[in-house]
């Protein structure tokens, strides 16, 4: 194999070279800073240093000027352990990351931690580390790249016209969700999305192929992706040739294949497992910088590298001005086009109120209605005012209630709105995640609550980020009934509620589905999860509904005189506890019902006094595990829930089977009150 002199000439410090210059300081920033952190990942940037400089210096279209412009180019260190790659490739560029914040790698508070992070570091453009998950969220861009396309340009102005790149590795192809986010940006023929693999045959343990003898070409060939080998990553030339090509390509993604060393350069170390995760230390470098001819002092940026970047800088800042110009001559010529899909930020439905309330207004006390049918005419409501909202599902839309007029999204016309992202929970949940990070467009997603587990990494991330996806998991508990306990998700609502910035919410009839829509609709700063109902459920009338919105809950029955107890339930444990109030009350003692759809924004109502209870004792009721609700109840309380795995049987049956009848929460109720008296 041919090693091109120009990156790998063993005094490259004193090369007038400005590749080799710019290679070998990206190359020791990331040392540096590993080993000042005495934590880290070098092996990475010390390979993959010349085909990210390649890439930035020649094709990546971005503006350090205006991190967020937004027809910029989208990179995405999909191989999140290498961050200092990423950091290095900022700062030389003139991002506003100083050289101070390299020095402070994994530092407490430093704008430069270990995995990339997005909203913490500018210039990162998805939080990546979880292996897989960068690169299908960078699927996600694309397919927004290609929808808004389709949406905004014109034969007089083209406003959207940029592309992805991806750098990923072994860990990233091995994962799951690669496969499932490669197939589907074959399908679609994602063509301004490139992925370039970091072929060093490394993993933590060893050699790569000791777990996986994958042709990962081969693979990607078979989603319908072009497939690009570079055989030596240190050949500048090569990988510009190929980068070229990527570019040049439209009718389908491109797979570039780049052999690379991990950890080149350091003596000792090189190709070896060792550099993966771990400061070479100082004899090491001290050694890099004898081979390389490089400076002692650490964090040293030749002048020659600043003045090559801001050439390209320059370049960048002209395509921003040019850009600049065009959107504002296509906004004053296409308004509301410009105002459905404000490119590079979140849209705001300024009509969502106003179009889901009549449909709360409508619930009455005689109608029954499943939520998840409740929330497909929300759903409706809310596309018809909000052309920006766009999504699908995991091949599940006939039983989630998520078909939307506007058509598919196909290879051929990104111009509807529908998704088919097919049986791919996990790269759907990504995917979601690029659409919104992207920016122009609303994304919502939908399965089955039990598959909510497939998606969880991609979710978790989301609340991670603050996006503000939308995520509709219907057949919410043992109802689901004959499928069996496989399918009937008894610990779910609960593990999505330990999320961080996640808002769950469940609610019990049409008016509650309306009002949660709306929460979701005008949420900006965060996911939100809808748990629906396989079954019908009846309306409750739309009372109360200003309380949801403000405190998570709303009173549905109120006890006549005072309340001996409280039954405080949420979705479809409301109407049965609706049914026990009335038995209670056959027997004398009267309760009052509450209605839980936000059990997160009822626990900061009640700390805060915005929201109060009766002054009894309150049984709590939830399909589903029973630990988050007994930290929530008072010592009066009791708690009616499931605590094991259900049965396979008419949902009803079940449900009966498992404690969840009016008798039996009539009689936790019975007890609870008398305990409390």
């Amino acid at each position: 194999m041919t090693t091109a002199p120009s990156v790998t000439a063993e005094r490259a410090g004193r090369s007038a070279d400005p590749d080799e210059l710019a290679v070998a300081t990206l190359r020791f920033l990331a040392a540096d800073a590993v080993q000042a952190a005495n934590s880290g990942h070098p092996g990475l940037p010390l390979g993959t240093a010349p085909a990210a400089w390649t890439l930035w210096s020649r094709h990546l279209k971005h503006d350090p000027a205006d991190p967020d412009w937004p027809d910029r180019d989208r990179f995405v260190l999909s191989a999140g352990h290498g961050s200092m790659l990423l950091y290095g490739l900022l700062h030389v560029f003139g991002y506003d990351l100083p050289i101070d914040e390299l020095a402070r790698f994994r530092r407490l508070g430093s704008r430069t931690p270990g995995h990339p992070e997005y909203g913490h570091t500018v210039g990162v453009e998805t939080t990546t580390g979880p292996l897989g998950q960068g690169l299908a969220t960078a699927v996600g861009m694309a397919v927004a790249e290609r929808m808004l396309a389709a949406r905004c340009n014109t034969a007089e102005h083209t406003v959207v016209d940029h592309r992805t790149w991806v750098l990923a590795g072994d860990g990233d192809l091995m994962e799951g969700i690669s496969h499932e986010a490669a197939s589907l940006a074959g399908k679609l023929r994602l063509g301004r999305l490139t992925v370039v693999y970091d072929d060093n045959d490394i993993t933590i343990d060893g050699s790569a192929r000791q777990s996986c003898t994958d042709d990962a070409a081969a693979r990607f060939a078979a989603y319908g992706w072009r497939t690009l080998w570079v055989d030596d990553g240190n050949d500048v030339a090569a990988l510009d040739r190929a980068f070229a090509e990527a570019a040049a390509t439209e009718d389908r993604p491109t797979f570039i294949t780049v052999k690379t060393t991990i950890g080149y350069g350091a003596p000792g170390v090189e190709g070896t497992s060792k550099a993966h995760g771990s400061p070479l230390g100082a004899e090491t470098i001290a050694a890099m910088r004898e081979r390389f001819g490089w400076p002692d002092t650490p964090f040293h940026v030749p002048t020659a590298v600043r003045l090559a970047t801001a050439e390209r800088v320059a370049v960048g800042a002209k395509a921003r001005l040019d850009w600049t110009r065009t959107h504002a001559e296509w906004a004053a010529a296409n308004p509301e086009t410009a105002a459905a899909f404000p490119l590079g930020r979140i849209p705001v439905a300024d009509e969502a109120a106003a179009a889901l309330a009549p449909l709360a207004d409508e619930a009455t006390a005689t109608g029954r209605t499943a939520t998840r049918k409740a929330s497909g005419a929300a759903l409706n409501a809310l596309a018809a005012v909000y052309p920006a909202l766009v999504g699908g599902s995991a091949d599940l839309a006939a039983s989630t209630n998520t078909a939307i007029p506007g058509g598919a999204v196909t290879a051929d016309d990104a111009s509807g709105r529908t998704i088919h992202f097919g049986i791919r929970e996990h790269g759907m949940a990504a995917a979601m995640n690029g659409i919104s990070l992207h920016g122009g467009l609303r994304v919502f997603g939908s399965t089955f609550l039990v598959f909510a587990d497939y998606l969880r990494p991609a979710l978790r991330l989301a609340a991670l980020m603050k996006q503000p996806v939308v995520h509709i998991l219907t057949h919410d508990s043992v109802h689901v009934g004959e499928d069996g306990p496989t399918h009937q998700p008894v610990e779910h609502i609960e593990s999505l509620r330990i999320i961080p910035g996640l808002t769950v919410l469940r609610p019990a009839d049409s008016a509650e589905t309306a009002v949660a829509w709306e929460i979701a609709a005008g949420r900006l700063d965060g996911p939100t999860a809808l748990i629906l109902s396989r079954q019908d459920l009846p309306d409750l009338g739309g009372a109360g509904l200003d309380d949801v919105r403000a405190h998570g809950a709303r009173v549905v029955r109120t006890a006549a005189g005072t309340p001996a107890v409280v039954l405080a339930a949420t979705g479809s444990e409301v109407s049965l506890a609706l049914v026990a109030a009335e038995l209670l009350a056959a027997r004398g003692v009267e309760a009052t019902v509450v209605s839980v759809p936000w059990r997160e924004r009822l626990d900061a109502s009640l700390r805060d006094g915005g929201f109060a209870l009766p002054d009894a004792p309150v049984v709590w009721i939830e399909a589903g595990v029973t630990t988050g609700w007994r930290a929530l109840a008072g010592p009066r309380d009791a708690v009616v829930g499931i605590d094991r795995f259900g049965e396979s049987g008419p949902g009803h049956e079940v449900a009966d089977h498992l404690g969840l009848s009016a008798t039996a929460v009539a009689r936790v109720a019975l007890a609870a009150a008398e305990a409390g008296a």
